[in-house]
């Protein structure tokens, strides 16, 4: 099957790539590069362009003709949404309308769109299901959320099929094909840490340690990266034999708390650094843990790397190989 991956030079969506290919698809990368990496690619196609010029992606899906979509390229950092919301509100549903629409003229009516956790906001009830209330705090939830509704229109519509898939904690890294996270700036919590365990950075940084849990650190509930790209297969099979458009979490159903995490570090790196703590950042929920019930149910997904350790010993592995990211 053809099928096109925005973002696909990202961290989730490399890992995508090499997945689909080792199934026998056939994949084209369509990706601006202005945070992913061309060293993460192996040697398949890739167009580069940005998905708020409909005439970039247009050209792309008239020439690839993909039979479906997995759709990872967004701007999708929590703390800049904060600082730059018109930035996310404006180019994150822009692109998703874009490449909707070039699909759709392309003959292409299936996506499984990458979603996020924070469209939940605050939940009421912990394990988050998919029926909690879309209530996001910060614009990048916001962001998401518009490109949801916007999708649940079109299907109604019989414009399109999808599976949204409102990722969790994305973490870990593809060992075997050598692929980790890389960011600039570098803003999720395992990287983090790890950088001060290989002391590229002088500590471990605490934001905040008053939040009503256990320790008063933040909790998460974190996915690895394969098992997440296991579900999108799933998803786009589901999709293919009929099913029904839908939302659905990604997530173990596992809370970790930021302090837990570290010690995960300490011990998968053998490691003592230290560690700062840091006022709350505007937009931090203090819990955020999936019901991923009604995904194993649908779709049959079944997590293989679900504990903390193994998902920190997997990233440990890749980051001490490439301790400044795919630049070594």
């Amino acid at each position: 099957m053809r099928i096109l991956v925005t973002g696909g030079a990202g961290y989730i969506g490399s890992v995508m790539v090499r997945m689909l290919l080792s199934r026998g698809h056939e994949v084209l990368v369509f990706d601006d590069l202005s945070r992913g990496h061309r060293n993460a690619l192996p040697d398949t196609p890739l167009d580069v362009g940005n998905l708020t010029s409909l005439e970039d992606i247009t050209k792309t899906c008239q020439s690839f003709m993909p039979e479906a979509c997995m759709h990872f390229a967004a701007h999708s950092l929590v703390d800049e949404s904060v600082r730059d919301p018109l930035k996310y509100i404006r180019e994150n549903p822009v692109g998703s309308l874009n490449l909707i629409r070039a699909l759709c003229e392309s003959g292409c009516r299936n996506l499984v769109f990458s979603s996020t956790c924070a469209v939940y906001g605050i939940p009421e009830k912990v394990p988050i299901t998919e029926d909690e209330k879309t209530t996001p705090i910060n614009p990048y939830g916001v962001s998401k959320l518009l490109v949801e509704n916007a999708l649940v229109e079109l299907a109604k519509r019989d414009v399109l099929k999808f599976v949204s898939l409102r990722y969790f904690n994305a973490a870990g890294a593809d060992v075997e094909n050598d692929l980790g996270e890389d960011h600039n700036p570098e803003t999720h919590l395992i990287p983090r840490v790890i950088k001060a365990a290989l002391g590229i950075e002088p500590e471990a940084v605490i934001y905040g340690d008053d939040y009503p849990t256990k320790d008063g650190t933040c909790i998460r509930d974190y996915i690895h990266v394969s098992d997440l790209c296991e579900a999108h297969i799933l998803a786009l099979e589901h999709i293919l034999k009929g099913g029904d458009s839908i939302f659905l979490n990604l997530g173990n159903g596992n809370g970790f708390s930021v302090r837990e995490v570290i010690d995960a570090v300490r011990r998968a790196s053998g490691v003592d650094f230290p560690v700062r703590v840091d006022r709350r950042r505007e937009g931090d929920p203090p819990i955020l843990v999936a019901s991923a019930q009604k995904t194993r149910t649908v779709l049959g997904w079944k997590p293989i790397l679900t504990h903390i350790d193994q998902i920190v010993e997997s990233a440990w592995i890749w980051h001490s190989r490439h301790p400044h990211g795919y630049g070594d």
